[in-house]
């Protein structure tokens, strides 16, 4: 009974140890400025007239997730020819 325990809450920590890995994390704005690709400047900029998501909670830091920053970056897609074609029939 014990062994059956023990198994039983060896699986419950490895639950828990993956769905902590799956929490988003923010980034911190030297970070996110290097997932964009970008100057912590212009990221500041960005901010300030509000183009992209982000957070502070302290009202001082920003912070962002990975989610808003990949959602920054595929905003405007441009259509390819065959998809165009496809569309106009």
């Amino acid at each position: 009974m014990a062994k059956q325990f023990e198994e039983v809450l060896t699986r419950l920590e490895r639950i828990e140890s993956l769905m902590q890995s799956q929490l988003p994390s923010p980034l911190t704005l030297s970070e996110a400025a290097a997932y964009l690709h970008c100057s912590k400047s212009t990221l500041y900029k960005m901010t300030s007239q509000s183009l992209i998501a982000h957070t502070k909670p302290n009202g001082k830091r920003c912070f962002f997730l990975k989610a808003d920053l990949d959602a920054y970056l595929l905003r405007n897609r441009v259509s390819t020819r065959e998809e165009l074609e496809r569309r106009n029939g």
